[in-house]
């Protein structure tokens, strides 16, 4: 077992690398045939000119051959969800079909739409890596918040466990199971519910906290106001339809319409007609109003109060347009429709003036997608011509369509209304860009201002560290 001096000669001696290995054939301690078990297959390798074993984890499939194996499961998995939605759909009665449809989308649709935003999150934040700028600064996070692929992830599993919920709906309505079709979106409602309220470390504990504790800042100001918490609640107003059709949901699952014909009456509870859609509706713009009076209560700048001015011109479009329901027909084509229109345009114009002169820094746009590392997506975004106009153009556009959204006599158009939506969050997602831009030439140019007398010292840093984990 101990190497001695004439070790160098015996035949049953291998070095691997500059460590001898010993073997002892006369013995039977158990101990050594281990060892000879190990021993015998290198010295067989070495006589035939064969490498040493490699490890474990060299033998795995390559990272890419596991990602395209991943793609093909996933479209696989596309594709049977589209079959069997598609088969299920084509079961119902031609009368049917369409109030079929109109009541799943209701109930699947705010879901996908989270779904969306988060990958749009997650592209943002890859974006955010591959330039200078700091998004880890400007939202206060610390090291461990979570990268882009983290938010993919995440975004993974939302797209599909929210399509093969929605086809377990289809597939079972349609086949007579009306109970366990009814119970689908409820059982997904609740699932999503106690992930983010779930106060165990995991599932990113510490970012659904952030999440969570964000929200309820937006709902109650009374704090100073942060960069992340008006800028979630900006984001917010965007999704306005999102909560709007939650409202819808709950509403038929509590009152247990779900899969029947009871919510076809307008003027039901949870019917197109309720007033409960315009309240939510405006919610996101009541949240954001009154953090921007807030603001100047701590700030005292006049802007702030022409920020809430903003918001409050959105009030009219939203309850205006629920008066259609509530007023005879005479009075809404002569009274109330012109100035549902107006306040409409006065909406837009001013959202869109805002977003170009306060929200944006004209002066370094597209700075953002100067990457470290230049690729074809860099090249094509930054500092070309093109982007400026694409992106004050289709503002201005998707600044007016917004507005049809926020009408709620023209919901029952629901597929228009979802590709508004869609388009709206997709302004969103290139408004993230500059405004995050905005505030990083903030952070810069005011910390080159700052004398260095002023600068806080490391252990102040540290001490007064506020950061959280996203």
């Amino acid at each position: 077992m101990f190497e001695s001096p004439g070790a160098s000669h015996s035949p049953h001696l291998r070095k691997l690398g500059n460590r001898a290995v010993v073997s002892d054939l006369g013995t039977s301690d158990p101990a050594n045939n281990v060892q000879e078990g190990y021993v015998f297959p290198l010295v067989l390798g070495e006589m035939k000119g064969a490498s040493l074993p490699l490890p474990s984890a060299a033998i795995l499939p390559s990272p890419i051959l596991l990602w395209r194996f991943k793609v093909i499961l996933f479209l696989l998995w596309g594709f049977i969800c589209c079959k069997i939605g598609w088969d299920s759909v084509m079961r119902m009665s031609a009368d049917l079909r369409d109030l079929f449809l109109y009541e799943a989308f209701l109930y699947y649709n705010p879901l996908l739409l989270v779904t969306m935003m988060v990958w749009l999150w997650g592209v943002s934040l890859w974006v955010f890596s591959q330039g200078s700028v700091n998004y880890a600064k400007i939202f206060d996070l610390d090291q461990n918040h979570l990268t882009h692929k983290d938010i993919w992830k995440c975004s993974i599993w939302m797209t599909i466990i929210v399509p093969t919920s929605m086809t377990a709906y289809l597939y079972l309505y349609s086949h007579g199971e009306v109970s366990l079709a009814a119970s689908q979106p409820v059982f997904l409602y609740i699932a999503v519910t106690l992930v983010l309220i779930f106060p165990f470390d995991i599932f990113y504990l510490s970012s659904r906290y952030f999440l969570l504790r964000t929200l309820w800042r937006i709902a109650l100001p009374l704090q100073p106001i942060t960069f992340p918490d008006f800028f979630l609640a900006d984001i917010l107003t965007s999704m306005a339809k999102v909560f709007s059709d939650l409202e819808r949901s709950v509403c038929r699952m509590v009152h247990r319409q779900v899969a029947t014909i009871a919510w076809f009456e307008a003027d039901s509870v949870c019917g197109s007609h309720s007033v409960a859609i315009p309240l939510v509706l405006v919610f996101p713009y009541i949240w954001r109003l009154m953090q921007c009076l807030r603001q100047y209560k701590d700030t005292k700048e006049k802007a702030t109060l022409f920020n809430a001015l903003k918001y409050s011109t959105a009030v009219p479009v939203i309850f205006l347009s629920a008066l259609k329901y509530h007023v005879l027909p005479d009075r809404w084509t002569s009274i109330y429709r012109p100035l549902w229109l107006l306040s409409s345009l006065v909406n837009s114009l001013y959202s869109f003036y805002w977003d170009v002169t306060r929200d944006w820094d004209m002066s370094g746009f597209s700075r953002i997608f100067k990457f470290n590392k230049p690729n074809d997506l860099s090249n094509l975004l930054y500092g070309q011509k093109w982007v400026f106009f694409w992106v004050i153009s289709s503002n201005l556009i998707l600044r007016c369509t917004w507005t049809y959204k926020l009408s709620a006599h023209l919901r029952h158009n629901y597929l228009t209304v979802f590709t508004v939506t869609v388009l709206e969050m997709l302004r969103r997602f290139q408004w993230i860009f500059f405004r995050v831009e905005n505030e990083w030439n903030k952070i810069t140019k005011s910390s080159f201002q700052l004398p260095m007398s002023e600068m806080p010292r490391e252990d102040e840093k540290l001490l007064g560290s506020t950061n959280h984990n996203v």
